[in-house]
Order: structure tokens, then sequence, then C-alpha cells
């Protein structure tokens, strides 16, 4: 394999994997990623587990973790401020609107709609306010939210696997324009969210 340039971004990971903090830094970026972060935690797992595939599970397990210890703040969040901070935290995390239209989609869903909500690469914010606000069971909500950022998680690190050496090579070849491409797509949502 070609040497890569020495501050490029395997070198970087190289660095992070041999920190004794690196599993603790990502338990924190999943945590703040599930917060408050709009940007997803990805953008840091699939070059992590491609350049260190050996790590890949445990990777995908403390970001799991991060997450759920997140999930579980929000949705406190939402069982004890909704009250009195709502309509700032929903400021916070989206719309009324979007809250709203989530919280239906919960009370017609259920499970399935936190499950849903823990699949796709969107804010997970309002799904834990709206969750803890309706009264949702806590133990379905965290087996829901483990279910649907674990496929996420792990999801990718089965994809790191099957897709080895390949999957590296072609990251390494285009991960400034796809780092771009991320950062382009993330601006403009922050954007969007900001001006509707």
């Amino acid at each position: 394999m070609a040497r890569l340039h020495p501050t490029s971004a395997r070198d970087w990971f190289e660095r992070l994997n041999r920190s004794p903090h690196a599993l603790w830094l990502l338990f924190g970026a999943s945590m703040l990623e599930t917060l408050l972060v709009p940007i997803p935690i990805e953008v840091i797992l699939i070059p992590w587990m491609l350049c260190h595939p050996e790590r890949k599970w445990i990777i995908a397990g403390v970001a799991l973790a991060g997450n759920l210890l997140a999930a579980s703040l929000g949705y406190l969040l939402g069982v004890f401020a909704m009250e009195q901070w709502g309509n700032q935290l929903i400021g916070i995390f989206g719309s009324q609107e979007v809250f709203e239209g989530y919280r239906s989609r919960l009370q017609e869903e259920g499970f399935m709609a936190i499950v849903t909500i823990g699949i796709v690469p969107v804010p997970f914010q309002i799904a834990m306010l709206a969750a803890g606000a309706s009264g949702y069971p806590y133990p379905l909500f965290l087996l829901a939210a483990m279910l649907g950022r674990g496929v996420r998680y792990f999801g990718l690190a089965l994809l790191v696997a099957l897709a080895g050496d390949a999957a590296l090579k072609l990251w390494e070849r285009h991960a400034r324009k796809v780092g771009l491409v991320l950062l382009a797509l993330c601006g403009t949502w922050v954007w969007y969210e900001v001006t509707t």
C-alpha cells in the first residue's frame, strides 16, 4: 500500500488509535452527537474502522454505549424539563412542528418509530424529548434506541468486515473529497434548521 502523506487522515487515526483515551473520546463524541452536535458520528466511525478493522466491533460498541447514555439523558429531559422549558428545548433541537409531528408518529407507531429514527442519520434529539414527554416506557425506548443505533454502528462494522482493504483504499483515495462533501451537507443541514 502506498505511504500516505504524514499529515493524512490515516496518520491522524493512527495517533488516535494509540491514545489510551481514544475510546473515552469516542464515547464522549457519541454522547455529544446524540445530544447536541448535528454532525453524524459516522464521520469519525467510518475512517477509524477502515484504518483499524481489528477494533471495528469495539468502536461500534463504544459509540453505541455513548449514544444510549445520551439518549437516556434526553429522555429524562423530556420527562422532567418539558413542562417548564419545553419551548426552549424544542427550539434548540428542532421546531414545534417537527416535535408535534414526531410525537404523533410515536403515538401511532410506538416502538418502530424510535427504531426507525435510530437507524436513519438524522438527529435523535426530538425523538428522545418526545418519548420522555409523552411517557413512553423507558425500557422500550432504550431497547428501540439500542436496536436502531446498533443497526447503524454495527452495520458499519459489518460493512468494513465485508469490504476490507478495497474500502480502505477507496476511502484513502477520496477521503478529502468525501470529507468536504460531508462538511457541506452538514453545513447545509444546520443552515436549513436555523432558517426554518
